[in-house]
């Protein structure tokens, strides 16, 4: 609940206990919200409790309170792109103060993303169930953004995405790519069959490797359970799609020295990460309980200072804007499989995941949300780069 300007509000000097409500009805009201109001953003309060968990936990709080059904919304996503599109946190008062002071406190001063604890979030998050994800995503399994330009589908904007970057890493037959952070294989698969080009991936989750070595049986790609850390060889070109989000600040320099070590001199690295728009120094305490443990997302300030010194950017394409699209596509998706998904996950899950994927897609159409495709190279390559931009599906080679 960040970014933009709202006006300023003095709870300090009220009776918390007793003005909670009034103060919290008051900074939904600044960003057009309404608590029991007509609107579909309006949120409906079921328990009064809400108000109790919000003071004390703030956006933990919220999150927890939606979990437990105490309020909903008919239209979340759109109550979110409200609330992200506000200061909201520049008020926070009460004991949710302190816990938001501590969770800056954490970030600042401790790596949350050490070796030690870089599978947490594989065992937590990507291990959930692979049926959960084949029934939200497209057929290459592609969780992140997808492409829209000319896409109506998400199977469309998945396969422009993977075209997208397989065009900008100018990959050739015979070329050794390594995917850091290669998900269910989808890149890995679609650029061994259509570049013709040999794929190490890395995973950190379990059932990632183990659908990815399934999915991409027969050819010339090896799909490892291995943190990027421990890395080594030569690659003529390097991907990371959707990994660099679980890197943490305190590790950006590291993870550029391992991929400048690990690129050919006249090799290409594509990134492509969710950004914010401003440096952030906590995380949302509820995604970070819920979600993606030990996250954060980078600022272009973050990524261009750990850039300084050891990589050309050669270009930078930002299409934030889609993933909202991708994430209501991954909705539709998850709502309509849900009734076979029910018995194994339940209710409590299902409003978890439902706050998670609206609450996102709120995220990215307040702008809050970037997402960047980066292109680096080595200054040795003496190569001139041409960017990339237009993607049809005529143009694919199936």
């Amino acid at each position: 609940m960040t970014n933009g300007k709202a006006s300023e509000l003095t709870p300090t000097t009220l009776n918390m206990k007793a003005n909670g409500p009034k103060i919290i009805t008051q900074l939904f009201e600044h960003a057009g919200v309404r608590l029991n109001g007509d609107a579909p953003w309006d949120m409906t309060i079921y328990d009064d409790i809400f108000f109790q968990k919000m003071f004390a936990k703030w956006e933990l709080g919220i999150g927890e309170s939606y979990m437990d059904g105490d309020w909903d919304s008919v239209q979340l996503d759109e109550f979110f792109f409200k609330i992200t599109s506000h200061d909201l946190e520049q008020t926070v008062a009460g004991p949710a103060k302190l816990r938001f002071l501590l969770e800056i406190f954490r970030q600042k001063f401790f790596n949350l993303q050490t070796k030690r604890r870089a599978f947490q979030v594989g065992e937590q998050h990507y291990d959930i169930g692979n049926d959960l994800f084949e029934s939200m995503l497209d057929s290459n399994m592609m969780y992140s953004c997808g492409y829209w330009e000319h896409a109506t589908t998400l199977e469309e904007a998945q396969l422009h995405k993977l075209e997208l970057i397989c065009r900008k890493l100018e990959l050739k037959p015979g070329e050794k790519l390594l995917d850091i952070g290669c998900g269910w294989g989808g890149l890995a698969r679609y650029a061994a069959e259509k570049y013709q080009v040999e794929v190490v991936g890395i995973t950190i989750s379990v059932e990632q490797q183990k659908l990815a070595q399934e999915r991409c049986a027969g050819l010339p790609v090896t799909i490892s359970l291995t943190d990027y850390r421990e890395l080594s060889g030569q690659f003529d070109k390097i991907v990371s799609v959707g990994m660099f989000e679980h890197v943490g600040a305190k590790n950006y320099t590291t993870y550029f020295d391992v991929v400048e070590k690990l690129l050919k001199p006249k090799g290409l690295f594509l990134l492509h990460t969710i950004g914010n728009y401003v440096t952030e120094n906590k995380r949302d305490m509820w995604l970070d309980k819920y979600i993606f443990p030990n996250g954060h997302l980078p600022s272009a300030k973050q990524i261009a200072s750990a850039l300084e010194g050891r990589f050309l950017i050669d270009d930078w394409h930002n299409f934030g804007r889609d993933y909202d699209r991708t994430l209501m596509a991954w909705w539709d998706n998850f709502e309509k499989a849900w009734p076979a998904l029910a018995d194994k996950y339940g209710e409590r899950f299902y409003r978890m995941w439902k706050y998670f994927l609206l609450s996102s897609a709120g995220f990215f159409r307040s702008g809050q949300g970037q997402l960047w495709q980066v292109v680096l190279s080595k200054r040795d390559r003496q190569l001139t780069y041409r960017s990339v931009r237009g993607i049809s599906d005529s143009k694919i080679v199936r």
